[in-house]
């Protein structure tokens, strides 16, 4: 049986704008895998707004990040890639970082450039650290890493601080420490995506962000221009918000969920979706020991 992160470097290496939506616990994740989707992101942002309630300004840990990991990968046998933000330190935390995360259950790590705390990379007022520091992080992580197909996703954000070519030149070094993959953030146009694909020989990250910076050109296009895949990190997160809101409302308001019934799952739905029939069938090999 392949191997999750040798299955994630041959996605990435086909260059095809695999599209990999973006889970922040075991059930966003069920949900991706029952759909035929070929690998999980284990998105940082949504485990900040989901578990803590917060915005993505980096005060989720390592710790609370891994026990994400951990009970995702139990949940799904796809890959997962996971936001690893900075490495929650310098290169002598991202050992430590990939060692928990590997255990953990992660196929590839994403780690990025911005000065700790990080924001979202569709946020304003980023900073990054000095380039020497990033590229002692990667290469830290790539002596750590116990399976050598584990993949090293090296983001930078320095297109919206230094510009363009400043992000690329950037995610070029990168690749000469040894990252497998990079990930210039917050591009603004479609030339900008056509650029970077161009200009970097490793396979490229694309982050579509509803309502963020990059323009959403689709798979085909995408795949036209050789990203390794695009992340749809929060979509799954802002239909639940969207409709969770909806329906909590009506709730509220009428004391009934008679008007939004039809914006529920049902009963056997959510169900099959944490697998119960599984679960019933462990029950009955192991029930009277």
């Amino acid at each position: 049986m392949t191997k999750p992160t040798t299955t994630l470097k041959t996605i990435l290496g086909r260059r095809e704008a695999t599209i990999f939506a973006g889970a922040a616990n075991g059930l966003f994740a069920r949900i991706i895998e029952d759909l035929g989707y070929e690998a999980v992101y284990v998105t940082g942002a949504g485990i900040a707004n989901m578990y803590l309630g917060a915005p993505d300004i980096g005060l989720t840990t390592l710790t609370e990040i891994a026990n994400h990991v951990a009970a995702i990968s139990d949940a799904v046998a796809v890959p997962l890639l996971v936001d690893a933000d900075t490495g929650f330190g310098n290169a002598v935390n991202m050992v430590r970082t990939v060692k928990v995360l590997e255990r953990a259950g992660a196929a590839g790590l994403q780690i990025e450039d911005q000065v700790f705390p990080k924001k979202c990379g569709h946020f304003d007022g980023k900073e990054v650290v000095p380039l020497q520091e990033m590229l002692a992080t990667i290469k830290a992580a790539v002596d750590t890493r116990r399976d050598g197909d584990l993949q090293i996703v090296a983001r930078t954000d320095a297109r919206a601080i230094l510009g363009l070519q400043a992000a690329i030149d950037r995610a070029g070094a990168m690749i000469e420490a040894g990252a497998d993959a990079t990930f210039v953030e917050a591009p603004t146009s479609a030339e900008e995506l056509a650029q970077i694909a161009s200009s970097l020989s490793v396979p490229q990250v694309a982050n579509v962000v509803f309502g963020g910076k990059t323009p959403e050109l689709g798979r085909e296009k995408f795949a036209e221009l050789g990203f390794g895949c695009v992340l749809y990190a929060n979509a799954a997160l802002q239909a639940a918000l969207k409709a969770s809101h909806e329906v909590l409302a009506a709730l509220k308001q009428e004391g009934s969920l008679a008007s939004v019934a039809d914006r529920l799952a049902g009963f056997d739905i959510r169900q099959q979706a944490v697998s119960k029939p599984k679960y019933d069938a462990l029950e009955r090999r192991y029930r009277g020991g």
